[in-house]
């Protein structure tokens, strides 16, 4: 089935204000489909969006939600049984299908597609490659968990051969437990890295390794896979893929050898196969995300002048490392990082850039494994790199299961015994409460979460702002 065909079939999505949820129902309904759409939180700025693209959205669920004559019936990843939308299309025999899938469908077929994987940089990864796609003039199609600041939107859907998205090893819906990066018809694939997350749906990390497996073995003789030659498990689940395997990193075994690293505030250098690039981002791990889009580039055939240009003109990417605003000399960083290697890998970064500032690090527990106490002693290690910390109760405790819940007051007990000034926060008001009178000038303040974490942001700045 392809985009062209059909284009009198009615779409109603079930949870449309995921980010990826209305992109895609956006460009549906900009391409001649009849789209409608139905979610519980329904508020800016998707709100906004889906008015601009003129896509009627029900607030709330509700049975009446499905009309009568829709043709498909796209069930969002947060959706499941017991939900009234979601029983009504089960007991009516409609059509339903993930969302995944609908993209493979309706979008992939064809396409050069360019899969990023990986537990940590998949969004900049993506980032880096489709800016380096778009500066040369290859408008690919976007589909990123973040918005690329050169681009303005992670969601875009061109006419370019090239599709560049980011491929999560998250499960697809409900009815359909498989990794969502096994229906994206992967021809070139990044493996960026492997270490244990999603714990409420993986058991270990052999699980996870085994969806990369599967997902690989669908890769075709005629695609390639980049991936981290410095990661053990990364390089184990390519082992017997039948696509080409291109180690990058850092080591001799390396087919793009990451040398002459050199990190400075807001610019890294490094250089590739006798190739010097300037990267104007903090971080060792940037640099290996920079290193994986180069060698995609590289195996596209971009000239390799264009590509030392257009590294060195990325912009970054929204939530990554993010200044939100600075008061009285203090700055407010916003970063997504939530797992314990990406809060290290961010804590490292800032000090490097502003290495006479304290970093104070607020922390909120909010994701499935990080409200788990599983990776309990590598969070306090992480975290043990800032100078002060604040972390929030575990949002929604009752949802982790007996005994696994991470005890926040013995990460801060921790934390204190190393010297460091740590507390808990019972709020975003009271974080703020607590933190802003300890401020001073020059300090900074980031703000790790995947989450709004209640406008603590902007509550900072206003606080900052009369102190």
């Amino acid at each position: 089935m392809t985009l062209n065909k059909h284009k009198n079939e009615h779409f109603h999505f079930i949870g449309i204000c995921g980010t990826a949820m209305g992109s895609v129902a956006a460009a549906l309904q900009n391409r001649g489909y009849t789209i409608t759409g139905s979610d519980q939180n329904v508020y800016p700025p998707m709100s906004d969006f889906l008015i601009k693209n003129n896509i009627n959205v029900s607030v709330g669920h509700d049975e009446n939600n499905i009309p009568d004559k829709v043709d498909l019936v796209v069930i969002g990843n947060a959706m499941s049984r017991g939900n009234v939308e979601v029983e009504s299309v089960l007991n009516r025999k409609i059509p339903y299908t993930s969302l995944p899938e609908l993209i493979k469908r309706y979008f992939l077929q064809g396409k050069r597609n360019i899969v990023i994987t990986g537990t940590h940089g998949k969004t900049t990864t993506s980032s880096i490659i489709a800016h380096l796609l778009n500066d040369n003039g290859l408008n690919p199609n976007l589909m990123i968990g973040g918005i690329p600041l050169d681009i303005g939107e992670g969601g875009r859907f061109t006419e370019s051969e090239f599709f560049v998205i980011e491929g999560d090893e998250y499960d697809t819906a409900f009815f359909d437990k498989r990794s969502k990066f096994v229906h994206y018809m992967p021809e070139i694939v990044v493996v960026n890295n492997i270490e244990f997350d999603h714990a409420d749906i993986f058991n270990n990390i052999e699980e996870i390794k085994l969806s990369f497996k599967r997902m690989l073995n669908i890769v075709p003789e005629n695609g390639i896979v980049f991936v981290n030659g410095d990661d053990n498990d990364a390089v184990e689940v390519t082992e017997n893929c039948r696509a080409p395997v291109i180690k990058v990193g850092a080591n001799d075994n390396c087919d793009f050898k990451i040398e002459n690293l050199n990190l400075e505030s807001f610019n890294s250098s490094f250089s590739i196969k006798d190739n010097s690039y300037q990267l104007p981002m903090d971080g060792e791990f940037n640099v290996r995300n920079a290193a994986m889009a180069i060698a995609v580039s590289d195996f596209l055939n971009i000239d390799q002048q264009n590509i030392i240009e257009s590294v060195s003109k990325f912009s970054g990417i929204a939530r990554r490392q993010e200044l939100r605003g600075e008061e009285k000399n203090v700055k407010v960083i916003d970063d997504f990082g939530h797992h314990p290697t990406a809060i290290a890998a961010t804590i490292g970064a800032l000090k490097q850039r502003y290495p006479d500032s304290k970093i104070w690090a607020i922390f909120e527990p909010r994701s499935n494994t990080s409200r788990r106490n599983l990776l309990q002693s590598e969070l306090e290690d992480s975290l043990s790199q800032a100078d002060g910390v604040i972390i929030s109760e575990v949002p929604n405790p009752e949802k982790v299961p007996d005994g696994e819940l991470l005890d926040v007051e013995s990460v801060i007990e921790n934390l204190s015994s190393r010297g460091k000034e740590a507390f808990i926060g019972l709020s975003s008001d009271d974080i703020v409460n607590k933190l802003i009178p300890l401020t001073s000038s020059g300090d900074t303040i980031v703000v790790l979460s995947n989450g709004g974490f209640g406008g603590i942001h902007e509550k900072l700045l206003e606080a900052l702002k009369v102190k």
